[in-house]
C-alpha cells in the first residue's frame, strides 16, 4: 500500500464520483477505478459500492475515510516537527491567541521572546478557542490561549487566569450606576458574540442574563471583542464582555458594570502540544503565567 493509493482513495470518497475524482487528481479515469480495486484487494474489503447512477461509501469504507485522514493529519504534524527540530530555535513560533485577551501582555510577550530568541520569526494569530484546538492538534501553532473549558488528549493547558464579566454601555445613551439596575437592561439591545463561532461564551452571555432576570434582545453579532465595545461606544447596543477588558479600556464615553452578584467565570488557559519540550515554549509559558498575577 503506497501512500497515492491513499490519497486516490480520500479524492473519491469526497467526490463520490470516479471522474471528478480523476480530474481532480490529474489523472484518467482507469487507472484510478484499479488503484481502488488494489486498494480494496489488499484491505480485503469493499471500500465502495458502485453502480451506473451513483458511487458510495460502505460501512468499511466511511470508517476507513475517517482513519485515513487522521493519518494524513498525524504524517502532517510530524513532518511539521521534524522541520521544527531541524531550525532549532532559528524557525518560526506561532501564538494565536482569542480577541477577549488584552492584546498589550501579548506585545510584552513578543518583545520578551525576540530578546530572548532573536532569530526566531514570531507569528501572531487571532482564532477562536475551536479552531485554536484544531490548529494545536495539527502542529500548525505552538502556543494558544484560550477561553472555555478544552478536552483533547493531545493538548496540555495550563490555567492562565480567571476572569469575570462585565457589561459595557455607552455613557453618553445609557444611565445606569449599580448592578442592582442590571435588570431594567431587558428591554436594551445587545451586541453578542456569533454562536458559531464561540459557542460556550455564547452560552455564558445568556447564562448571565438569566440569572439577571430576562433574555437579552440581541440584534448584533461580531466576531471580535473589539469589534463588539467599538458597536457599543456607537451607540448600537449594550454588551457583556470579560472585566479583563473592562479593566484596561480607558474611553471616557465608555462605563463599565462589573457584575459580581453572580458567580460565573471563565477560565482562560494556555495551550501546547503534550509532546511539546521546546524551549521557546517553556519561557513563553513561564511569561506569561508570571503575568497572570496582574489579572
Amino acid at each position: 500500500m503506497e501512500l497515492r493509493h491513499l490519497k486516490y482513495f480520500l479524492a473519491v470518497a469526497e467526490e463520490l464520483n470516479f471522474t471528478k475524482a480523476a480530474e481532480k487528481l490529474f489523472i484518467s479515469q482507469p487507472p484510478l477505478s484499479r488503484q481502488i480495486i488494489e486498494l480494496e484487494e489488499e484491505v480485503q474489503a469493499r471500500l465502495f459500492n458502485r453502480n451506473n447512477k451513483k458511487v458510495e461509501l460502505t460501512e468499511a469504507g466511511k470508517y476507513f475515510e475517517k482513519e485515513i485522514k487522521e493519518l494524513f493529519q498525524n504524517l502532517e504534524r510530524i513532518t511539521v516537527k521534524t522541520k521544527k527540530i531541524a531550525e532549532n530555535v532559528s524557525g518560526e513560533f506561532r501564538i494565536a491567541y482569542i480577541s477577549s485577551i488584552y492584546s498589550s501582555v501579548i506585545s510584552e510577550l513578543i518583545k520578551y521572546l525576540k530578546e530572548q530568541f532573536p532569530y526566531v520569526n514570531f507569528k501572531l494569530f487571532e482564532i477562536s478557542t475551536t479552531k485554536q484546538i484544531v490548529a494545536l492538534e495539527q502542529g500548525k501553532i505552538d502556543l494558544g490561549i484560550i477561553r472555555s473549558p478544552i478536552k483533547s488528549p493531545k493538548i496540555k493547558a495550563q490555567l492562565w487566569f480567571q476572569d469575570g464579566f462585565s457589561v459595557v454601555y455607552n455613557k453618553n445613551v445609557i444611565q445606569i450606576n449599580s448592578e442592582k439596575e442590571i435588570p431594567n437592561l431587558k428591554d436594551e439591545t445587545f451586541v453578542f458574540f456569533n454562536k458559531d463561532y464561540a459557542p460556550h461564551y455564547h452560552e455564558v452571555l445568556l447564562e448571565l442574563c438569566a440569572f439577571y432576570g430576562f433574555t437579552p434582545k440581541v440584534v448584533h453579532e461580531s466576531n471580535n471583542i473589539n469589534s463588539i465595545v467599538q458597536l457599543v461606544k456607537n451607540g448600537l447596543g449594550i454588551s457583556i464582555v470579560p472585566s479583563n477588558i473592562a479593566q484596561n479600556n480607558q474611553d471616557p464615553e465608555i462605563g463599565f458594570i462589573e457584575l459580581k452578584k453572580v458567580n460565573l467565570q471563565t477560565d482562560v488557559s494556555l495551550i501546547t502540544s503534550k509532546e511539546d519540550a521546546s524551549e521557546i515554549t517553556r519561557v513563553a509559558v513561564e511569561f506569561l503565567l508570571k503575568k497572570s498575577s496582574l489579572h
